[in-house]
């Protein structure tokens, strides 16, 4: 029987993942605009630097709820053997298919984090051209990207689990006795 402990924790840390990612896009630096200091060197001031904490904190949390997921289940392949059948073998196409969102979901997050606490600081060349130096920013869906994969992996993580528990389920019930004395499980 799945644990209702289980599903709730992972279900409330990946939703607090989705969340954060998706505030994540939308706190990102929108607008850069270049200044000029004292000595005349310019530089790129930035608009909000806020989805930086957002992302991490989002990858955190995807990653916290992947691993109370993968010790309840015992990462599929430690423990008692499943039992065969249909349970066991949606239970395997869900585990491979959450990782692979986990994974792609983790990528985008940290990569949305580096990328817009990136910001350019000075210019250290003048411009010939005369146009403003260009400011480093983060392209937009990054974290949107983060954000659909991390629902993809908050619902196979669910579904891996619950086939998960109807596989171990169906391997503690023992085999029936089918005549004689019942010495075969023996």
């Amino acid at each position: 029987m799945a644990s209702i402990i289980i599903i709730s924790v992972v279900f409330t840390l990946d939703l607090l993942a989705f969340v954060l990612a998706i505030g994540a896009e939308r706190r990102r630096s929108y607008v850069a605009y270049v200044n000029v200091d004292n000595p005349g060197r310019p530089y790129c001031v930035y608009s909000s630097d806020a989805s930086t904490a957002y992302g991490v904190s989002a990858l955190l949390l995807l990653l916290a709820g992947q691993a109370v997921a993968m010790v309840a289940t015992r990462c599929f392949c430690c423990g008692r053997a499943l039992s065969p059948g249909r349970w066991r073998a949606w239970s395997g196409i869900c585990f491979v298919v959450c990782w692979l969102t986990f994974v792609i979901a983790e990528l985008c997050l940290l990569a949305g984090s580096v990328r817009n606490a990136y910001h350019t600081k000075y210019i250290s060349w003048t411009w010939a051209s005369g146009s403003p130096p260009p400011c480093a920013m983060l392209r937009k869906g990054v974290f949107a990207a983060g954000a659909a994969f991390t629902f993809l992996t908050a619902l196979f993580t669910e579904l891996h689990y619950l086939f998960y528990a109807r596989s171990r389920a169906a391997a503690d019930v023992p085999p029936p006795i089918v005549g004689g004395i019942g010495m075969t499980r023996m």
